[in-house]
C-alpha cells in the first residue's frame, strides 16, 4: 500500500478504522501522518446511509474517538470542530473496506450503502471522484458479487498475491 503510486501522489486520504475481521489499517494511518498527508476517517450516521469523512489531527487522535454500537471508533456526533473532506479540498484517495469483491471492481459492503452514497457526493465536488482502493484478504475475492443500480465500482483491489 505504502509503495503504491496513487498513495504516494495523494495528499488527502480517507481510510477506515479497521474492525477485527478487516485488513488492519493502523500502520497505514501512521504512515499517512509520517509523510505529511491529511487523513480522514468515516463518521456514519445511524439509521441512514449518510457518512462524512472527518479529519484526524494525528494517529494518536484515534484514542479520543467514541465507540459506536457497531463497535467502530468514530468522531462523536457533536464533534463539529473537525474538517469534513467535501467541505474543503475533497479527497485524492479513499481506502475502502468490504465483505467481498470481484475483479470487475464490484464491492459487497455491509448493506447500508454508506460508501456508494459518499462517492456520489464526491462526484459533485469540484475536485471530483477520488481514486478508490479496496483493501481485501485473498479469500474475499469472488467470481462475482451482487450489485445494485446505485453501487459505485471501485478502481482497484489490493490483496495478497494480486
Amino acid at each position: 500500500v505504502i509503495d503504491h503510486p496513487r498513495y504516494q501522489q495523494s495528499k488527502r486520504i480517507a481510510i477506515f478504522l479497521s474492525m477485527p475481521d478487516e485488513i488492519q489499517t493502523e500502520e497505514i494511518i501512521k504512515d499517512i501522518f509520517k509523510q505529511g498527508k491529511e487523513c480522514f476517517i468515516p463518521r456514519y450516521k445511524p439509521h441512514s446511509n449518510h457518512m462524512d469523512m472527518l479529519k484526524l489531527s494525528s494517529a494518536e487522535d484515534i484514542s479520543s474517538l467514541t465507540l459506536t454500537s457497531w463497535n467502530i471508533l468514530q468522531p462523536s456526533d457533536d464533534d463539529s470542530a473537525r474538517e469534513e473532506a467535501l467541505a474543503g479540498g475533497g479527497l485524492d484517495l479513499i481506502f475502502m473496506p468490504g465483505l467481498g469483491f470481484d475483479k470487475k471492481g464490484n464491492r459487497l459492503g455491509r448493506g447500508k450503502g454508506y460508501y456508494d452514497t459518499y462517492l456520489e457526493r464526491c462526484m459533485k465536488h469540484p475536485s471530483g471522484k477520488p481514486y478508490t482502493i479496496a483493501l481485501a484478504f485473498r479469500e474475499q475475492i469472488c467470481d462475482s458479487v451482487p450489485v445494485a443500480e446505485n453501487d459505485v465500482q471501485i478502481d482497484e483491489i489490493l490483496y495478497e498475491e494480486c
